[in-house]
Parts: structure tokens; sequence; C-alpha cells
């Protein structure tokens, strides 16, 4: 799965079950961030220019998917996908908590990031009530949904090489 054509399969299943069947499940416009999930995993497993280049890919599609501001998904992602990418030599890739933790941090920053775009593109935002009704919920979303999706990025990029 180290192919660019096999990423761009991830990111479109991924986007179109986000977009169209995750809104029948989960309620209240809350639901996780598969995408993000995705490129955390692939920050972790393969490095920042793989990471960067998922994010980029992610972000427009859901960028072009959601109809709001333009651009905004992208940036954040990238961000995202970077900053994962940074800890990829330094981290043991088979660890149960990582995907778990670093889920957690990049759900966070992704939120602080578009938090931050929005305001200085002159939305008002309201931060706390942002964070109790969208963020925090979709944090528990992100940490069901983050360990199947690393094993899964796991073996798509390593094969069966470990007992993972």
């Amino acid at each position: 799965m180290k192919t660019t054509l096999g990423w761009a399969v991830i990111l479109i299943v991924s986007l179109a079950a986000q977009a169209v069947l995750l809104p029948l499940v989960f309620t209240k416009g809350v639901k996780p961030d598969i995408l993000l999930i995705i490129i955390v995993a692939a920050g972790l497993l393969a490095g920042r220019e793989r990471a960067i280049g998922v994010a980029f890919f992610a972000g427009l599609m859901q960028d072009f998917a959601s109809g709001n501001v333009f651009g905004l998904n992208t940036l954040s992602k990238m961000a995202v996908g970077y900053a994962a990418g940074l800890a990829e030599r330094k981290v043991f890739k088979e660890s149960i908590l990582l995907p778990v933790l670093a889920t957690i941090i990049a759900t966070f920053f992704n939120s602080a990031i578009m938090q931050a775009l929005l305001f200085l593109l002159g939305y008002k935002i309201e931060p706390g009530s942002m964070m109790l009704n969208q963020v925090l919920p979709s944090l528990g979303y992100n940490i069901l949904f983050c360990i199947p999706i690393h094993r899964l990025i796991y073996r798509m990029t390593f094969g069966n090489r470990s007992q993972f």
C-alpha cells in the first residue's frame, strides 16, 4: 500500500464513508474525523513526506465535500500531518497507546488550527462552546476509531511483519 493509488483509494473510500454513512449513524452533527485519523497514522508510520501528501489530498477532498471555507481543512490537516510525521522515527510503531495519544493530540491541534484560521478570517469564534459541543464528542469518537484504522494502515504499509 505504498503506492499513491492505494492511498487515493483509502482517502476516497474514507471520505465517502465520512460524508455519507457516518452522519446517518452519529447524531447532532458530531462524528469521527476518519481522514484525520488516517493522516495521523500515515505520519506516525510512513513519515512526514507521506503524511503531508496524504493530508493535502484528504484536506482538499474534505474542503470540496464540506462547502465550508475553502482551504481550511487542507491547511489544518497538513499541519497535523507534518507534526505527526515528525514523530515517525522516534516512536515504537507497534505500541497500542501510540494511536490513542497521537489522535488525542491531533484532534485538539486540528481544532485549534481551524479555530485560529476562522478567527483570522473574521469569523466569530466561541472556543468554549465549540470545545464542549463539537471537539470533545468528536474526540471520543476519534479514540474509538483510531486503533482499528492505525492497525489497518500499519498492515497496508508494512504487511504482516509483526504480531500487531
